[in-house]
């Protein structure tokens, strides 16, 4: 139950994301279902070799090469997805960072409300 209100929450942060940003161009809600399916699967399996590969650039730069990776596995998915289009590596930057800021905000309130801790 948990991976589908994941992938739900993902696919409404990759169709605001697209909402907000000029370069970020969705076909539809199916578009950014699958996007958020291919952004998933290459976040569990290319972004944890690359962490590790970069490693001793990113400890020198204080984590700030992530953001660089993220943009990078964004192209990717733009690149594999139909109906999902970035349009350079500047909105795929502002476009990572934002879904992680989505991303953030989502797990909060939902680690809130499973906590039964509310304002």
């Amino acid at each position: 139950m948990h991976i589908i209100i994941n992938l739900f929450l993902n696919t409404v942060a990759v169709m605001a994301g697209a909402y907000l940003l000029p370069g970020v161009d969705v076909a539809g809600f199916w578009a950014a279902f699958v996007a958020a399916i291919v952004i998933g699967i290459i976040n569990a399996v290319l972004k944890p070799i690359l962490i590790i590969f970069t490693l001793p650039i990113n400890i020198l730069t204080l984590g700030l090469l992530t953001f660089v990776i993220n943009a990078m596995l964004i192209l990717l998915a733009s690149a594999v997805v139909t109906g999902f289009e970035v349009a350079n590596f500047g909105w795929a930057l502002v476009f990572s960072i934002l879904l992680s800021l989505f991303t953030l905000v989502f797990n909060t309130h939902r680690s809130e409300y499973r906590s039964g801790y509310r304002r």
